[in-house]
């Protein structure tokens, strides 16, 4: 019998979960399968990997030895397609994604064109919903991955960059600061301003390079906080004040003339977007070939 990368994998998750049934709900198979697996590659070893009790379960030396052996092989998989997944236009499948709502309504939609084109065996079925809810369908095994604005903190969530995006100041073209060619801070606080609501990933990175100046957002003019980014578009048309937002998201008004993106002189709103999938998981070659795909995009060469 020739070493198997799937036990392997299945190894190192009993290991890492301490559990043969936390394993199997990681790995969406079970309990016995994963049982009979590690079974398997102890047979093949000729030595015991796991000691077994009622309440945990413990590596034994040859599983300790095994371990780190086992946790590269993983990763080299990974790397492999990775490194291989730009050759591959011959692939086919089903992505079911998950993406939280700046991304879903206008970043993906201008790259899964381009995306279908290279390959055009791989449909993609896209959900747009909030993280909690992208979680909970990756947890479900319901999505392969989800693209979210901000990392998760979760000990079984694979959290890796794949885009980055610039916030700039967002203005109506008859607006005063439309026609400056430099623009400053102390320029900003004459006007007012709208804000998205606390705690999203946007007014996160805006309080943050705030903050990095030692400006408090207690200074600027808001007059309004929206929950969306199409309410804020649609306050801004009307005159009612000045943003900060990703110009991708206002490429469409930029190029009507509604909207000037300018930029803060001395700061800098940068933001990346996450993949986020279960750390168990060996993500299929048709994801790992879209997640690539995304990160040799360059948001900034739209505009």
């Amino acid at each position: 019998m020739a070493l198997n990368f799937h036990q392997l994998h299945i190894f190192y998750t009993v290991a890492d979960k301490g559990s043969f049934s936390m394993a199997a709900q990681a790995l969406h198979m079970t309990q016995p399968a994963v049982t009979m697996q590690v079974q398997s590659l102890e047979d093949y070893f000729g030595t015991k990997l796991l000691q077994r009790s009622t309440k945990k379960i413990e590596l034994t030396e040859a599983g300790r030895t095994l371990l780190p052996f086992a946790k590269r092989s993983i990763d080299l998989i990974k790397d492999t397609d990775i490194a291989m997944s730009k050759f591959t236009h011959m692939l086919e499948g089903r992505l079911q994604l998950g993406a939280s709502l700046t991304i879903g309504e206008y970043i993906l939609p201008r790259l899964l064109g381009p995306f279908s084109k290279e390959y055009p065996s791989i449909s993609v079925s896209l959900k747009v919903m909030n993280t909690t809810q992208i979680l909970e369908e990756i947890f479900n095994h319901q999505l392969t991955f989800g693209l979210v604005e901000a990392p998760i903190h979760h000990p079984d969530v694979k959290a890796e960059i794949v885009l980055n995006d610039e916030l700039k100041l967002i203005v109506p073209s008859d607006h005063p600061l439309a026609v400056q060619e430099s623009i400053t801070l102390d320029d900003v606080l004459k006007y007012p301003f709208i804000l998205r609501e606390q705690g999203s990933g946007t007014r996160q990175v805006m309080e943050e390079e705030l903050q990095r100046v030692g400006f408090g957002t207690d200074r600027l003019k808001i007059v309004m906080e929206l929950g969306s980014t199409g309410a804020i578009k649609s306050a801004v048309e009307a005159g009612l004040g000045i943003t900060l937002m990703s110009p991708t998201a206002v490429r469409h008004e930029t190029a009507l003339g509604i909207f000037k993106v300018k930029s803060i002189e001395g700061l800098t709103f940068t933001r990346h977007f996450y993949s986020i999938y279960l750390q168990a998981a060996l993500l299929p070659i048709s994801a790992v070939t879209f997640l690539t795909f995304l990160r040799e995009r360059d948001l900034n060469a739209w505009l």
